[in-house]
């Protein structure tokens, strides 16, 4: 039997827990940062897990845990025919190296960084609980049992196997830290709730739509500006959690006007939102085909959006986008006041666009009202679809009492919104479009028109494709990648797997492979594209895909 009371043991003890605690820190902190990107989600987690296992499970740490089990067994076997301590030193000293050496101690370039919140530091302490859980049982059981000398590499690698099945305990912490955080999240939620309704003349605007509502938002701000001091939620703050912490930290009555936009993944999810801000504009910008791994199909989507307008008072406002057929259905059932905008049939409309003439710089057209009438507006935004975000923050001026003048001077100082269709020119020569922010079969389409508008200069995109379009994703990308040989002259397709459908669907079209490159990142992308590149072509980055996506 081992002596415990051997501080050469103790001291072996406290190293291998040491090593052992490292260990868990780094592998755990990076799927905290994968369950981060999933949206605390387990079960959006538990399949990235699945689809991604190399990632979750290296060939690192792999090696590592197929050579600590070998020499497990060996040590056992050998541990009944030879009693001696050089094998159990053997055995440690191997054990320790093998899991130094399997942590990665190199910190990843991540293009969203994982965010230490409240809520990501109680789920790492949710974590640790349950590996230290985990870990004190077993010791506890050698302890009661007074085990055999063999039983100590079994503990060392059982800790291994803590160690290297680390993303289900960081799923298992997600568990024990959900009712914590539904506890939160109702005490923040309700504060809000009480908050916003202490603003009696505030005017609050709810923006949703598959596509386009971040661009709205920021147009619709823009233009409330003209008369009114306006705030709207940041970057994608669009859910409870998020929109709860503005109101909660930032809107005050300072305010006349707040533009809230609001995302969702499931049925439920904008009524939610919508009863936190309670607007009494709301606004559906778009219908289509996105996050279908979770709505299943349009119709579930159709349901979603449409909460919002359900959930406006008597004497709201809703706005729609009557070129969409999703919604014009939805308009069409509606009895409370409502306004409709477009570029299409115009007879029917409230607010409208024509003599539209779009550049590759911008676009130009006349906004015109139902009464008759109108007023020239210019905007530096790229593309026709942004004229119908345009209309929708100019429906929101109108319902708000802004004048066409009003409106249309909004218009003139709205600026790209970041990552969505921004045009960049890096000095040399080369003309840079950034649409890395998200990609739909939409917007796709769109960015590609803009691209083809472009009347110098080889047209070149580079793209990792399209993402949680469920069912339809290889059949989207494949006709993305039809799309895309009928208006590109090269084309690099970032992530070798994942960009296979847009790879069928561009040669299909008879594009030459020569000119089709497909690399595994970003920078990689960047160097082939080096290559060849030179001053007036045009770069249309198309998509740029979170970290837990990266293949």
């Amino acid at each position: 039997m081992l002596d415990l009371s051997n501080s050469f043991f103790v001291l072996g003890i406290i190293i291998t827990v040491i090593a052992w605690g490292i260990g868990v820190f780094h592998r755990g902190r990076f799927f905290l940062h994968m369950l981060q990107l999933e949206g605390y989600k387990g079960k959006n987690y538990l399949k990235w897990i699945s689809e991604f296992k190399y990632r979750a499970y290296s060939q690192r740490i792999s090696l590592s845990f197929g050579i600590i089990a070998i020499f497990s067994v060996i040590y056992i076997l050998t541990s009944f025919y030879v009693k001696h301590y050089i094998i159990l030193l053997s055995y440690f000293i191997v054990w320790l190296i093998l899991t130094l050496l399997s942590i990665n101690f190199k910190k990843e370039e991540a293009k969203k960084e994982l965010v230490f919140t409240s809520r990501a530091k109680r789920l790492f302490t949710s974590y640790f609980v349950v590996c230290s859980i985990e870990f004190v049982i077993i010791a506890a059981l050698y302890i009661i049992f007074k085990a055999a000398d063999y039983y100590y590499p079994i503990i060392l690698f059982t800790q291994t196997i803590i160690y290297f099945y680390a993303p289900y305990n960081m799923y298992l912490g997600n568990i024990i830290a959900t009712p914590i955080e539904k506890r939160v999240h109702r005490y923040y939620f309700d504060m809000a709730y009480e908050k916003v309704r202490k603003f009696d003349d505030m005017k609050i605007v709810g923006i949703t739509g598959s596509y386009g509502k971040t661009s709205t938002k920021y147009i619709t701000s823009r233009v409330l500006q003209e008369k009114y001091n306006t705030l709207m939620t940041p970057e994608s703050y669009n859910t409870p959690m998020g929109i709860s912490k503005v109101i909660n930290n930032t809107l005050t009555n300072e305010y006349d006007a707040f533009v809230v936009e609001m995302g969702a993944r499931n049925i439920g999810d904008i009524e939610e939102v919508a009863k936190l801000a309670n607007p009494q504009i709301g606004v559906i910008t778009s219908i289509g085909p996105t996050h279908l791994e979770t709505f299943k199909n349009v119709e579930n989507i159709i349901k979603t959006k449409y909460e919002l307008i359900e959930e406006l008072p008597a004497d709201g406002i809703a706005i729609f986008n009557y070129d969409n057929e999703h919604i014009k259905r939805l308009a069409d059932k509606t009895f409370k006041e409502k306004i409709l905008y477009g570029m299409e049939n115009v007879e029917n409309l409230d607010i409208y666009a024509s003599d539209i003439e779009v550049t590759e710089t911008g676009s130009k057209f006349t906004l015109n009202d139902k009464e008759g009438n109108s007023i020239i507006c210019k905007s530096k935004l790229l593309g026709r679809h942004n004229i119908s975000n345009l209309l929708a923050g100019a429906a929101v001026g109108k319902a708000l009492g802004l004048t066409l003048q009003e409106i249309s001077r909004g218009i003139s100082k709205i600026e790209p919104v970041p990552h969505r269709l921004q045009l960049m020119n890096p000095g040399t020569g080369v003309i840079v479009i950034d649409d890395t922010f998200n990609s739909n079969p939409i917007s796709s389409k769109a960015a590609l028109e803009v691209l083809s508008q472009f009347k110098e200069g080889r047209k070149i995109i580079i793209t990792p494709g399209m993402v949680e379009l469920g069912e339809k994703e290889q059949e989207e990308n494949k006709i993305f990648g039809s799309n895309i040989a009928k208006t590109c002259d090269f084309t690099i397709l970032v992530g070798k797997n994942r960009t296979k459908p847009i790879y069928e669907g561009i040669i299909e079209e008879g594009f030459s492979k020569d000119r089709v490159f497909v690399v595994n990142n970003l920078d990689e992308a960047t160097k082939v594209l080096q290559k060849f590149v030179k001053p007036k072509d045009i770069v249309l980055f198309e998509n740029d895909l979170p970290d837990n996506f990266d293949e």
